[in-house]
């Protein structure tokens, strides 16, 4: 089973691509989809959009896996994390990919066994699993390959079977 999983950001949104077989789990793709800095908003989701397509085209994923919007104090970025998410749903229900959703905190307690962990815990722990260099990339990447791994355990736990691409 190949799993595409997303951190979403109204200006770097992380992605990471896992392979899960037989209890192993190994990273495929990671990165970001930057938006332009000095971009309207309208733009900005474009870019995601956009950006998170080329991701699917490139790397295939057989599921996705997408973390859940956050309660903050601040509204505006509560807004505008509510509609990057939409249009990173929207992109992958147009490639025809089953979505799951979890919250940070699921997320968190996957990878690191604390539901309270700091992004520098979850990335230290998403390197420890994955066998990655200690600081291999942003915590926006990290991020999504900690989503990625969330999922990849949830199915296997479920016993859902591995698909042939891994």
């Amino acid at each position: 089973m190949r799993v595409l999983g997303i951190d979403p950001g109204s200006r770097v949104t992380g992605f990471g691509v896992v392979g899960a077989a037989g209890g192993v789990v190994t990273v495929i793709a990671s990165g970001t989809v930057a938006s332009p800095a000095n971009a309207g908003f309208a733009a900005r989701l474009r870019a995601v959009h956009e950006g998170i397509r080329a991701v699917i085209a490139r790397h295939e994923p057989d599921e996705a896996a997408i973390e859940d919007a956050f309660l903050g104090k601040n509204v505006k970025t509560v807004a505008q994390i509510s509609q990057v998410r939409g249009v990173l749903l929207l992109a992958l229900e147009m490639a025809g990919l089953p979505v799951t959703e979890y919250s940070p905190r699921e997320v968190k307690l996957a990878v690191s066994g604390n539901g309270n962990a700091s992004k520098e815990q979850v990335e230290r722990m998403v390197a420890r699993l994955l066998a990655l260099p200690a600081r291999s990339g942003s915590l926006d990447e990290s991020d999504a390959l900690a989503v990625a791994l969330c999922h990849a355990y949830r199915a296997a736990r479920r016993g859902t079977p591995a698909g042939a691409r891994a």
